[in-house]
């Protein structure tokens, strides 16, 4: 398992494992974007039959074109607010619903085997019930890349 996104929606703690993820420092035009984006799997195993998360199995979040001082992700806090002008943030249900993420904070630093591992903190539309109160989020993974196990016949 390559993470956990938890949220801390009232009526229930809803846990989803991190399937993928991807982060790199982009430059373009002359200076830095962070690029981030992060799938959970769709495995329902772990969660009760009565749920709000077994209408929404899978998420993916992501962070696009946020300009940064310089390619260095490691050891960065970035404070990531979404405006009408700028839509850094996005969240795919993988439904027709919409939600957005707000109050997003975003902490990089190494773990103890030098792997790029992120926390990220913020707040997600209440898609689950529809209220308008945005509930919080924890997130936490880590970026190794996979290992491709080629069987030889």
């Amino acid at each position: 398992m390559k993470g956990i996104l938890k949220i801390y929606h009232p009526e229930e703690t809803l846990k989803y494992h991190i399937k993928n993820t991807y982060c790199k420092a982009v430059y373009s035009n002359m200076q830095h974007f962070l690029e981030v984006e992060i799938t959970t799997d769709d495995s329902l195993d772990h969660v009760e039959d009565d749920s709000l998360q077994y209408n929404f199995p899978q998420l993916s979040f992501s962070v696009h074109d946020f300009l940064m001082a310089d390619e260095e992700i490691a050891g960065k806090i970035f404070q990531i607010q979404d405006s009408v002008e700028d839509q850094y943030t996005q969240v795919d249900l993988f439904d027709d619903e919409d939600a957005y993420l707000s109050d997003n904070e975003l902490s990089f630093q190494k773990n103890q085997d030098d792997q790029l591992q992120v926390i990220w903190h913020g707040k997600i539309d209440d898609f689950y019930t529809g209220s308008a109160q945005p509930i919080p989020f924890k997130l936490k993974c880590h970026f190794k890349e996979d290992e491709i196990v080629i069987d030889e016949d």
